[in-house]
C-alpha cells in the first residue's frame, strides 16, 4: 500500500512508459495526428467543430476508462489515449477560438493558469509530479488531466505564435524544436528532471502541430501539400508501427519502481543555476517573438489592398469564369446560407457555416489558384473580409451583411 499524502490506495505497476527517445518520437507523432486528424474530421468530412468535439469527448471517456481499468502499462492503450487526448485538446482550443472568438493570447494564458493549478493540487496531494510515480489511480488521474490541458495549451500557444509572427508552416517548426533542444541541454547540465520533462512535454504539442500543418498545407502556402487525410494516415501508421515494436521489444517498460523523491539535495545548487538558464531561454524566445511580430508579414487587410485594383477591373462573372462551376456553386450556396443566418440573427450558426466556406476554399486552393491567380486573390481577400466580420469580438450585422453580399455578387 502507498500513502504519499493522498490516502491509502492500491499500488499498481507503472502505468506509463519509460522516458526514452522512443517516448519523445511517438509523442511528437501523436501530437501531429492530433492536429491533422481533427482538421480532417472537422473540415474535410464536414462534420463540424462542435459535433467533432462532442464525438471525441465520448471516445475519450471510453478510451480513458479502458486505460484506468488496467493495472500496468500497455503500449497500445496508453498511446491510443494520448492520441485521443491530443485530438480532443486541439478541438477544445479550436472551439474557443473559432466559435467563441476568444483571442489566442487569452486562451493561452487561461490554459497556462489551469495547468499551474493542476500541477499545484497534484503536488500538494502527492508530493511529486514525476512521471515515474504514476502507480496509484489518483496520480494517474492528475497525470491525464495535465496531459489534456497540455495539449490545449500547446495548441493555443502554437497558434498564437503563428498569428503574431506570420511564419509559414516550415519556419514555425524551428522555434519549438530549438526550445526543446535548449531544454535537453539544460537537463544534461543538471536542471530539474521533472521540470525539464514537463517543459519539453508542453513544447512537443506546437512542434507536432506545426509538423502536421507543414505536411498538410498547400504548396502555395509553403507546405508539402500532402493534405490532412494522407498526413493523418502517414503518422497514424508510424505510431502503429512504433507501438507494435515497443510491445514486442518492451524497451519502454519500467521493470522497476523508481523512488518518488530523488536525492536532489546535492544537486540543488545546480538546479537553481539551471532555473536561471531556463529563464534566460524564455526571455530570448520572447525577444524573438517580439522581433518577429514587428516584421512585415501577410495579413488579411494587406491581401485586400493588393486585390482591390484587380477587383476593380473584373466583373463578377469574369471572376469565376475559369473555375469549375460545381465548385463555385458550392461556395455560393455556403455564402448564401451564411447571409440568411446573419439576417435571421443566428450569429453562432452563421459563424459555423462560414467555417465551412473557409475549409472548402482552402481545400481547393491548389486546384483553383493556378487556374486564375488574379481572380483567386480577389475572392480570397473577400472571404477573409467576411471571416473577419463574423469573427469580430463585437460583431456588426451591417458589416457582416455587406461583406457577404459583396462575396455573393463576385460568386454570381
Amino acid at each position: 500500500m502507498m500513502n504519499s499524502g493522498g490516502g491509502a490506495t492500491g499500488r499498481m505497476l507503472s502505468k506509463v512508459p519509460e522516458v526514452t527517445a522512443w517516448f519523445w518520437i511517438i509523442k511528437i507523432l501523436c501530437t501531429t495526428v492530433g492536429e491533422s486528424f481533427a482538421d480532417w474530421i472537422n473540415m474535410s468530412l464536414g462534420v463540424g467543430l462542435n459535433l467533432t468535439a462532442l464525438l471525441f469527448t465520448v471516445v475519450l471517456a471510453a478510451v480513458l476508462g479502458w486505460q484506468l481499468r488496467l493495472d500496468r502499462y500497455v503500449p497500445f492503450v496508453y498511446w491510443l489515449t494520448v492520441v485521443v487526448l491530443s485530438v480532443t485538446g486541439t478541438l477544445y482550443t479550436d472551439i474557443l477560438t473559432d466559435n467563441l472568438a476568444v483571442p489566442l493570447a487569452v486562451s493561452t494564458g487561461v490554459f497556462a493558469a489551469v495547468l499551474a493549478v493542476v500541477f499545484s493540487v497534484w503536488f500538494a496531494r502527492e508530493r511529486t509530479l514525476s512521471i515515474h510515480s504514476i502507480v496509484t489511480t489518483p496520480r494517474e488521474l492528475f497525470y491525464w488531466l495535465a496531459v489534456l490541458v497540455n495539449f490545449a495549451l500547446g495548441t493555443a500557444a502554437g497558434d498564437w505564435t503563428l498569428t503574431v509572427t506570420g511564419w509559414g508552416p516550415g519556419v514555425s517548426v524551428l522555434l519549438p524544436a530549438g526550445l526543446i533542444a535548449a531544454i535537453v541541454l539544460g537537463w544534461r547540465l543538471g536542471a530539474n528532471t521533472v521540470l525539464s520533462f514537463w517543459l519539453a512535454y508542453i513544447l512537443t504539442r506546437p512542434l507536432g502541430a506545426n509538423l502536421g500543418d507543414w505536411f498538410s498545407s498547400p504548396t502555395a502556402d509553403h507546405g508539402l501539400g500532402v493534405g490532412t487525410a494522407l498526413t493523418s494516415v502517414i503518422f497514424l501508421t508510424a505510431i502503429l508501427a512504433t507501438v507494435v515494436y515497443l510491445t514486442r521489444s518492451r524497451r519502454d517498460v519500467i521493470d522497476h519502481q523508481q523512488p518518488a523523491a530523488t536525492t536532489a539535495a546535492a544537486d540543488s545548487a545546480r538546479e537553481r543555476l539551471m532555473l536561471g538558464y531556463y529563464a534566460l531561454v524564455t526571455a530570448l524566445a520572447a525577444v524573438l517573438l517580439v522581433w518577429a511580430s514587428a516584421q512585415p508579414h501577410p495579413t488579411a487587410s494587406a491581401s485586400e489592398e493588393e486585390a482591390a485594383p484587380a477587383a476593380a477591373t473584373m466583373v463578377p462573372g469574369q471572376m469565376t469564369a475559369q473555375f469549375p462551376p460545381s465548385e463555385i456553386a458550392k461556395f455560393r450556396t455556403i455564402t448564401q446560407d451564411t447571409l440568411t443566418k446573419v439576417q435571421a440573427g443566428q450569429h453562432n450558426d452563421a459563424k459555423a457555416r462560414i467555417k465551412d466556406l473557409e475549409t472548402a476554399w482552402d481545400q481547393d486552393q491548389d486546384t483553383l489558384q493556378p487556374v486564375d491567380k488574379t481572380a483567386w486573390d480577389v475572392l480570397d481577400a473577400q472571404i477573409d473580409s467576411a471571416l473577419e466580420a463574423l469573427r469580430a469580438s463585437k460583431p456588426d450585422p451591417a458589416t457582416e451583411t455587406r461583406t457577404l453580399t459583396t462575396l455573393l455578387t463576385s460568386l454570381s
